[in-house]
């Protein structure tokens, strides 16, 4: 990577200039056929961005409730409308399954893909406890096919561009990270229902995740927090400490909107993450100091905005089946393990357990 120096700041320069992110041309990859369990909200938005912006193409969706599937499909030209998931997992048209329930079927129906040798594309949180995760991990390992959580933001070209800087050292040794989520759910129903409720699972698996990519694995969690009257947490603030010395602190709630921004600090320079620090934005480099002004920026100008940037994900799974990969590099399963284990600590730290856990 070049970089053109502009000042020196401890025994590093400060580039002028960030790398540009390293993509993968959509129409590099095979065409994959996707299956689709679940049609909810999320789902559409990943239907309709794929079909925008990668060669993937959904050929079937399957939903239990009578109608949703072809009300779904028809808009969007999807051919088979089913109302089975076994159906839909056995269907010889279907490549990959993408499975967009809520968060207590995600490992049933990840599992029910896996068996019929299908990859499978799980939404966040894999599943919502870490031997449930580790299920689905081991299921794939075993039967050879790639299980991948769709943290897509590992895949946004931002978080390329953070990875190279991470890994050229540009900020130095780093020492805090930190990141904050928060949206008003208080009336969305299944997040505050015990079953798979709580904003760590639903919101605090990005920043979970955030501080995993820069730090790795924490050697300790520490959370305060609030819970709903339903007793699934409402607003936590967590701790993260790492064997470097490092901490990472995480803000998440459900009663409010927060900036929803993110930051990188280290002994040479800080980077700002702009909001929202999960979907396609900008990044800032600052030197270390007091009060800077900024040194270098990148603004994402690719034309993919917002959870538009939901395709890059599906055009990574099918580079990865093409190179003969049953995990992802960029997020790796027992990576996705480890970041629920840590939620689960933290839920449980602020009294908020999910159904069946006591």
């Amino acid at each position: 990577m070049s970089y053109t120096p502009s000042l020196f700041q401890g025994s590093l320069m400060l580039p002028t200039s960030l790398p540009a992110p390293r993509l993968i041309d959509p129409n590099s990859v095979p065409s994959l056929r996707w299956g689709i369990i679940g049609p909810g909200g999320i789902a559409a938005t990943f239907a309709d961005s794929v079909h925008k912006h990668t060669a993937q193409r959904i050929v079937a969706v399957a939903s239990q409730t009578p109608g949703k599937a072809e009300a779904f499909a028809t808009p969007r030209g999807i051919p088979f409308a089913l109302t089975s998931y076994q159906e839909l997992v056995s269907h010889p048209e279907v490549d990959v399954v993408y499975v967009a329930t809520t968060h207590e079927f995600h490992k049933q129906h990840a599992l029910l893909a896996i068996a019929a040798g299908k990859h499978v594309l799980v939404e966040k949180p894999l599943a919502t406890n870490p031997t449930d995760a580790q299920e689905v991990l081991d299921a794939a390992r075993n039967a050879g096919v790639l299980a991948m959580e769709a943290m897509w933001t590992r895949y946004i070209p931002q978080s390329d561009v953070m990875r190279q800087l991470l890994s050229d050292g540009v900020l130095g040794e780093i020492r805090c990270v930190v990141s904050d989520f928060g949206q008003d759910l208080r009336h969305v129903p299944r997040l505050i229902d015990p079953v798979s409720g709580g904003g760590l699972l639903d919101l605090g698996i990005y920043n979970f995740a955030f501080s995993s990519f820069v730090l790795g694995e924490a050697s300790e969690v520490a959370t305060v927090g609030s819970l709903t009257s339903t007793g699934v947490d409402e607003t936590t603030t967590t701790f993260l400490s790492y064997a470097s010395g490092a901490q990472a602190v995480a803000t998440v709630t459900m009663a409010a909107f927060t900036p929803t921004a993110a930051s990188i600090s280290g002994t040479e320079g800080r980077l700002n993450i702009h909001e929202p620090f999960f979907t396609p934005s900008g990044l800032t480099l600052f030197a270390s100091e007091f009060n800077p002004t900024p040194v270098a920026s990148w603004r994402d100008e690719t034309g993919v905005p917002a959870h538009e940037g939901l395709s890059y994900q599906a055009t990574a799974l099918a580079s990865f089946i093409d190179q003969g990969l049953t995990d992802s590099p960029l997020r790796p399963l027992h990576e996705a393990v480890r970041d629920i284990g840590l939620i689960l600590q933290a839920r449980h730290q602020v009294g908020a357990y999910l159904t069946g856990e006591k």
